[in-house]
This record gives structure tokens, sequence and C-alpha cells, in this order.
């Protein structure tokens, strides 16, 4: 079976304090619209920013990163996404990387926005996400934080 080439698909910015990075982003001309950050009873959480050629700009806070990456263990950093043709890729992938000795911060999991996703941990420290097509048959509510 031949594999599809993982592409690269988004940076996902993990920040301590939302309302000045979007702030922030907005001033640098990014389009926000207020009625795309999503908000909990505890504040903002997550923004998805569709960037030109396809690419996701997200922002979450620790708290959600901490909610979809069981290895995640700061309170600010970045996640490099890429996406995979399958959901099967992304188990696929995620068990060659761990046999290759690289370490495993999110095993493959079905994630609630319908999309299969686990993250690895590059040489550097650095958290990839790998994710696939996300399927709305398979969307369950977000966490409660």
């Amino acid at each position: 079976m031949s594999k599809s080439t993982p592409v690269f698909s988004g940076l996902n910015l993990v920040v301590q304090d939302m309302e000045a990075t979007l702030a922030f982003y907005r001033k640098l001309g990014l389009e926000i619209p207020d009625a795309t950050v999503w908000r909990t009873d505890s504040g903002p959480h997550h923004v998805d920013i569709s960037m030109p050629e396809g690419i996701n700009f997200d922002f979450d806070s620790p708290q959600l990163a901490k909610s979809y990456n069981g290895g995640w263990d700061a309170e600010r950093g970045s996640v490099v996404g890429f996406s995979l043709a399958s959901r099967k890729e992304v188990d696929e992938r995620y068990e060659e990387m761990i046999e290759a000795g690289y370490l495993g911060l999110q095993a493959p999991y079905d994630a609630f926005w319908g999309a299969r996703y686990a993250v690895v941990e590059d040489p550097d420290g650095n958290h990839v996400g790998l994710m696939s097509p996300r399927d709305p048959t398979r969307m369950t509510d977000p966490p409660s934080i």
C-alpha cells in the first residue's frame, strides 16, 4: 500500500492571553470575526483562521490544548499540523513514528471536531499534529473547560 505525503496544513499557537493575541493579529491585518472565536463561560479558547492555499492558523488556550493533546505540559507553544489522507493513515503514521523511536504525545483518537488526530514530538521537542480529513458524522460535543 502506498502512503500519501503529509501535507503542511497549519500552525496552531497555544496562547496565554487570547484577547491580547486576537488584538495583535487583528492589528497586523488579519480578519478575525468575533463570531469565529469559540468561547465558554471561562473565556475564549479557540479561533481557526483560514489562510490562503488552505493553510489553517489557529489559536488555542492552554486548557483546550490539554484537552486534545495528552502530552501538552506547557502554558504556551505551537503545534505544527500535517494533514494525512485518511483516518487509517493517522494511525499507521503514528505507529511508524513511535516504532522509529520518536515520542508519542497523544495516541490517535477520534477528536471532537470529527477528525482522527495524533501528536508526536520532533527531535527538538516541537509538537507535530497528524490529522485526517474531518468527518461531520463523527463530530461530538467539545470538552467542558
